[in-house]
């Protein structure tokens, strides 16, 4: 079954930095490569994932960083969405939730690690509730 999403900068961050191949958010890094998760995005994400992975202090290297972008690009979804009119804290975190509302109706989910970012919502899931989700087909509930 393919599941689509819009990824947040902070997971890709979390997969590429990760030591640890049985991680959540290399799962769904991995999930991306094999078709498992279609990503849903926008212009103005792919310049935020390229501007916050060349970041020096992450220490990625450009060939790590262009493969990404790639696959987001070959295999994801160009989304081009309505505005909502929700004002979020940090602004830069509205696209993300706008293009995963614009595709609401494909059940896209947003995935992120900073869920305190965005309003509750059963769509919003961190990487271990959408493998969860990937893996047994139920998300659980949320506390």
């Amino acid at each position: 079954m393919k599941y689509y999403a819009v990824i947040d900068t902070n997971v890709l961050i979390s997969a590429l930095l990760s030591k640890n191949e049985a991680s959540a958010t290399v799962k769904v890094l991995d999930a991306v490569f094999e078709g498992r998760i279609i990503p849903f995005y926008h212009q103005d994400i792919l310049a935020e994932y390229e501007e916050v992975l060349h970041r020096e202090k992450f220490h990625l290297q450009d060939k790590t960083i262009r493969l990404v972008l790639n696959a987001f690009i070959q295999y994801g979804i160009e989304v081009f969405p309505q505005p909502t009119g929700e004002v979020f804290i940090d602004m830069d975190d509205l696209v993300f939730y706008e293009v995963a509302m614009e595709k609401r109706e494909n059940n896209a989910y947003l995935v992120t690690g900073n869920q305190k970012h965005y309003p509750f919502k059963d769509f919003i899931v961190t990487p271990a509730e959408m493998i969860k989700i990937m893996e047994t087909g139920e998300k659980g509930k949320k506390e």
